[in-house]
């Protein structure tokens, strides 16, 4: 069984930006939500999955992917996946030997960053940088799943 353990930020600041590894552009689009789980298709460069995950809200959850041919993920995200489409860069910072990801939101999120650390295991302690800001682990509006239901941009 495929565990995820992850907690989500909100940024204090830009001073992230000064330790980026690399960024990565991702586009995915949901086919199913449901109250136990969501269903979403995800491209990134060449690479194309298809993603279970729990619907549950906090920092663990059952996660499943596979990968599958990007032709397949592009007419999936044309023609089957509801509208908008998740659109963001996906930035890579390493801070005291943890790897970070801040998913800079862009299209009908524009304007919305948060950042994501992945743990190995529930509890584990991990250092938190000073451009960190408020936890949004258990708060429904920052996931995925729902900004693609209720993008950043409706909102204000």
């Amino acid at each position: 069984m495929a565990i995820e353990i992850e907690h989500k930020f909100l940024l204090a600041n830009d001073d992230w930006r000064k330790h980026i590894d690399k960024s990565v552009s991702y586009c995915q689009g949901y086919l199913s939500s449901q109250p136990t789980s969501s269903i979403r298709v995800r491209i990134s460069d060449n690479q194309a999955w298809l993603n279970i995950k729990s619907a549950t809200i906090g920092s663990q959850r059952h996660e499943y992917e596979y990968p599958i041919p990007i032709t397949d993920a592009q007419e999936i995200l044309r023609n089957l996946c509801r509208k908008p489409l998740i659109e963001k860069v996906r930035h890579f910072v390493t801070h005291d030997g943890n790897l970070w990801e801040i998913d800079e939101f862009t299209g009908d999120n524009q304007g919305l960053i948060v950042a994501e650390i992945e743990l190995s295991e529930n509890g584990q302690s991990f250092a938190k940088p000073n451009w960190l800001g408020l936890e949004v682990t258990d708060d429904l509006r920052y996931y995925n799943n729902n900004l693609a239901i209720h993008p950043y941009s409706e909102w204000r």
